[in-house]
């Protein structure tokens, strides 16, 4: 398989065009974002006060293959909370590190932290910035 596993701080850095935005478009049409890290996207626009409408007319035509949060993807995700609590990760961290990790693909954040956890997990990491 080929493509990317995208953190919601990779999608949201495209959408409010901040920096590393652009390496995240070039690679869109190949991405996948768990349902968690979707909802955490999703939760960032409405908190902003953006009615859901207009939150799902943004994010309906991208090309992203969202992946359900499934038994065995919420039970890679809970593994690693042992590796990654010290560096400060959060559930929704954890669930695109299982993706990445279950798919074989590098995970896109923004999120400098994540390197620190990633030879422990045996996922690739590239940080957009």
């Amino acid at each position: 398989m080929s493509g990317i596993v995208l953190d919601a701080s990779a999608l949201l850095a495209l959408l409010k065009d901040e920096p590393g935005g652009s390496k995240v478009a070039e690679e869109l049409a190949v991405s996948r974002i768990s349902a968690v890290n979707y909802a955490e996207v999703v939760s960032h626009f409405i908190h902003a006060g953006m009615p859901p409408s207009a939150v799902d007319a943004m994010l309906r035509p991208l090309p992203l293959d969202i992946v359900s949060a499934d038994t065995e993807l919420a039970g890679m995700a809970g593994h690693l909370r042992a590796t990654t609590a010290e560096a400060g990760l959060s559930l929704g961290d954890r669930f695109c590190l299982a993706l990445a990790l279950l798919d074989g693909l590098p995970a896109w954040t923004a999120d400098r932290q994540w390197r620190t956890v990633a030879d422990a997990i045996g996922v690739t990491v590239i940080v957009i910035r």
